[in-house]
């Protein structure tokens, strides 16, 4: 299945969650509700999820008097991408890690960690960027918003419907334990399998946009072995950004795959590697 029509079905699922949690708590009037809320939520993350991100991992934006060599870099991959330049921003951290965000490629945003920048040579460095710039073009940045922010409210209404005890004749006690076992993990799983969908497909064209796949590679590998060193404290607080990274920037729920954010990064290293030789 192509990667876009994936996405799609991975959305339309979680917002069937929302609407049959909603009628599990109200009948016809409360899947009537979900989906207005559900709507709602979406609008919001359309406007504002950027801002929110960039808030919570304390990003300060750069400019070419004050990182002239950074942004230099991200303007001429942006132009082999097709893309308008995006805003710059750097996040105080140690860990070596980035992100992109923004609603469209028009009003959108790079971040790399002060780690990243310490840490990589320059051709890795344009490799890690032309990953973001490859999510920015496929507006994945927007997908993950959105879907991150679905899973959110299915959380919340598989919660409400646990104190609530159920709609009287849909389900009651059953669907309250149905609600709090399975649409929190099943709107978490679809949030989780699109983003790991979508590094596979970034890392092929941030590949091509800078030219470069074995050095993304050894971005990649430099990124996941320094990583576990140090702590990026405004991820681990707010842990539903972590698919946004170019590598899982928490320290927590690294044994299983299933639950993972991103795919094994070994994979994604193989598949490049296979790219540089051919």
């Amino acid at each position: 299945m192509a990667g876009n029509a994936r996405t799609f079905v991975l959305m339309a699922v979680m917002t069937a969650l929302v609407v049959g949690l909603g009628w599990m708590l109200g009948g016809r009037g409360g899947a009537i509700l979900a989906l207005l809320f559900a709507g709602g939520t979406n609008l919001w993350a359309w406007w504002n999820s950027d801002k929110a991100m960039l808030r919570q991992q304390n990003a300060v934006r750069v400019d070419r008097a004050s990182a002239p060599e950074l942004v230099d870099m991200v303007e001429t991959l942006a132009q082999r991408a097709n893309l308008p330049t995006p805003a710059v921003y750097v996040l105080q951290t140690e860990q070596p890690n980035a992100f992109a965000t923004g609603r469209n490629p028009q009003n959108a945003a790079v971040a790399v960690t002060q780690g990243l920048l310490q840490a990589m040579p320059r051709d890795e460095l344009a490799g890690v960027i032309a990953h973001e710039l490859a999510h920015i073009r496929n507006r994945d940045t927007l997908t993950m918003t959105v879907t991150a922010t679905l899973a959110g409210a299915i959380a919340m209404m598989g919660n409400m419907l646990i104190f609530s005890g159920g709609r009287e004749g849909r389900g009651g006690g059953i669907g309250a334990i149905i609600a709090m076992i399975v649409a929190p993990l099943a709107a978490g799983l679809v949030q989780m399998a699109v983003s790991r969908t979508r590094e596979f497909e970034a890392d092929r064209e941030g590949a091509e946009i800078s030219g470069q796949p074995a050095a993304l590679a050894d971005a990649l590998a430099r990124i996941a072995q320094m990583a576990g060193r140090s702590v990026n404290v405004p991820a681990e607080r707010n842990p539903a950004s972590a698919a946004m990274f170019i590598i899982n920037p928490l320290h927590a729920l690294r044994a299983d795959k299933l639950f993972a954010t991103h795919p094994p990064t070994e994979d994604r290293i193989a598949r490049l590697q296979a790219m540089a030789r051919g």
